[in-house]
């Protein structure tokens, strides 16, 4: 463990009690896309003890600019995303369990994440990032949002007992015609939700409580929001703080 996780063991706020937090630690991965990509990769590396891997989709060519997790031969033949993404995190470390789910998260399937700690929002369709707030609600557990478009985007964790996604956000776009993103973009909001997740795992940093961070990297500006439980929301408006 010293000699894979050295630079990290190294950090004040770190150490060896928090990597072990997360070698406990099961995170589920909803979306192996732009956003999926660089969560999945640098959750494996840090060194999470499982990770479930969550889409119904196969890798393609359009993917590629951003989809770094996934290489040519994936999509050409085409894999689905959830195994291009498996063999590439096993080979990136083997201490880490994953399980590919080739499966949409629906109404129907939310036992999928039961053994989930906590989830990560990589996807891009509204129905899809409301049910997920849905299931994390119900079971308690803590949720990473991210989205991008262009050259900007925005990460936003939702905890128990704080604004949830839908208090946030009435309302998503829905993007009929595909999302245009830059792929280094999409790897740096998925970079931040990474380490959002590891912060929540290991219990280091500020409790979120409603902090989301946008950020337009045309202009270099970086804003926070700060955002307020909504007592009449639809999703969390009953729910005991």
């Amino acid at each position: 463990m010293k000699d894979r996780y050295s630079r990290q063991l190294s950090i004040p706020e770190f150490g060896p009690e928090a990597q072990r937090k997360l070698a406990r630690s099961c995170v589920a991965v909803v979306g192996i896309g732009g956003l999926g990509s660089p969560v999945c990769q640098y959750l494996a590396a840090a060194g999470v003890g499982k990770l479930i891997l969550i889409d119904d989709q196969k890798a393609e060519p359009s993917n590629l600019n951003r989809q770094v997790i996934h290489f040519e031969e994936d999509a050409l033949l085409p894999r689905y995303k959830v195994e291009s993404a498996r063999m590439k995190l096993e080979s990136l470390n083997s201490d880490v369990d994953v399980e590919a789910l080739p499966m949409r998260l629906e109404e129907e399937t939310p036992f999928i994440l039961e053994n989930a700690d906590l989830a990560v929002d990589c996807m891009d369709n509204p129905k899809g990032r409301y049910l997920l707030n849905r299931i994390c609600l119900k079971r308690k557990i803590p949720f990473v949002h991210g989205a991008v478009e262009g050259f900007s985007g925005h990460v936003f964790s939702i905890v128990p007992g704080g604004p949830c996604l839908r208090c946030a956000f009435p309302s998503l776009p829905n993007h009929w015609n595909g999302v245009p993103v830059l792929g280094a973009a999409a790897g740096v909001i998925g970079s931040l939700q990474a380490a959002e997740a590891i912060k929540l795992l290991t219990g280091i940093g500020e409790r979120p409580n409603g902090r989301a961070l946008f950020l337009d990297l045309i202009s270099g500006q970086a804003d926070e929001v700060l955002f307020a439980r909504n007592p009449a929301c639809t999703e969390c408006g009953s729910l005991v703080p």
